[in-house]
């Protein structure tokens, strides 16, 4: 049975918590405010909403996260970024209020629109302090949440001030690496606390290690800090020339034990690689996806062979695609959702163990189904 809920604005980024004892939560950001709702069999409720004042452009999930279904001391942390380019970390634990905690803006964060965040920490004690963000300034940024130097919190943009409580916290710090390209996509894995993967826009994925202090000229330190470059020809030629304006390349990282397998979408395709056999950095396996192009790729946390792909093109309504790789040349089984004008704006596969469900954000609203059936 399908679960529809409202958010109440338009929702703008949607993930799912992937860590076990909170694989029911799924948090949305809309116009305003992060919302996060905890999914039943057919039903589900909001268990927090935090006020931020701006459109979410990103949000990741830190391991310090517990689900009321797990827990009676549950307790929710996020990280988020905003359309002024600042970030937030989001908390809140049972009987508590929300807190929002602002960071990254000004000289020290940012200069153009924040795409994707990951917690990057693996699964050390480090796994809730680090997160990457990369942006539209070409920039990736790891932040240290728990930096051992205090810095003074920054004013909002309107003069009014940091939220209630932001003082008692130290601003994190960050680590900064410039690319050639505008940043689309980062993703990491739990197996490492010191690569993650970044996607540019114009066809590029950078297994990247941040951890390394590389000496020499910022403007060319992420070639030293690359250990391996993926390439999606396709996209790179289209690009050269100009064809491709503006890709909305997706990268993630199937969550398998081995950390071999990488997707992305790019343009009209589908792109996957082993990193166990990199074929000069080029696709082992590649294949046509929206004609429109698509704009997220996401694997299934549970069944690892299932991977996702959605466009943000109205142009056949809101869909999104599944693929199996066991079934690399079958054709993709599709999900419609609503008619044109509306799209999916954002997707992600719920962490829940049985039939693997998606939730998609369509307008205001978020629709939950499984792309299954009981046999």
């Amino acid at each position: 049975m399908d679960v529809r809920h409202s958010h109440g604005s338009t929702v703008h980024v949607l993930r799912a918590c992937y860590h076990d004892d909170a694989h029911d939560l799924v948090a949305l950001g809309g116009d305003h405010s992060v919302e996060v709702i905890q999914l039943g069999e057919s039903s589900c409720r909001t268990i927090a909403t935090f006020y931020v004042g701006l459109r979410t452009t990103a949000i990741a999930w830190s391991s310090r996260v517990s689900s009321p279904s797990s827990s009676d001391r549950w307790s929710i942390q996020l990280a988020v970024a905003a359309s002024d380019f600042s970030l937030y970390l989001l908390t809140k634990d049972a009987g508590s209020e929300e807190s929002v905690f602002r960071f990254g803006s000004g000289l020290s964060g940012h200069h153009g629109t924040v795409n994707d965040m990951a917690f990057c920490g693996g699964q050390s004690e480090d796994s809730s302090r680090y997160v990457a963000s990369v942006s539209d300034d070409k920039f990736l940024m790891v932040w240290d949440l728990e930096p051992s130097i205090n810095i003074a919190s920054p004013s909002s943009p309107d003069g009014g001030g940091t939220p209630e409580g932001t003082s008692e916290r130290a601003q994190p710090t960050a680590y900064a690496v410039a690319f050639p390209h505008p940043l689309t996509s980062v993703d990491a894995h739990p197996s490492t606390s010191k690569e993650v993967l970044v996607g540019d826009a114009r066809g590029s994925v950078f297994l990247t290690d941040w951890r390394t202090d590389q000496e020499g000229d910022e403007q060319a330190r992420w070639r030293n800090q690359a250990i391996v470059e993926l390439l999606e020809p396709r996209a790179l030629a289209d690009a050269a020339p100009g064809l491709a304006t503006r890709w909305s390349g997706s990268v993630a990282w199937r969550r398998d034990p081995s950390a071999d397998f990488v997707g992305a979408a790019y343009g009209s395709r589908f792109a996957l690689w082993d990193m166990g056999n990199l074929h000069g950095g080029k696709p082992y396996l590649a294949g046509p996806s929206f004609p429109e192009g698509g704009h997220q790729f996401r694997w299934c946390p549970t069944y690892p062979d299932y991977f996702a792909v959605s466009t943000r093109s109205p142009a056949r309504g809101a869909a999104i695609h599944v693929h199996n790789v066991a079934y690399p040349h079958a054709p993709p089984t599709v999900f419609a959702l609503a008619r044109r004008p509306l799209y999916v704006r954002a997707f992600d596969f719920v962490a829940c163990r049985g039939i693997p469900r998606i939730a998609a954000a369509v307008g205001r609203d978020v629709v939950v189904f499984y792309i299954g059936v009981d046999s």
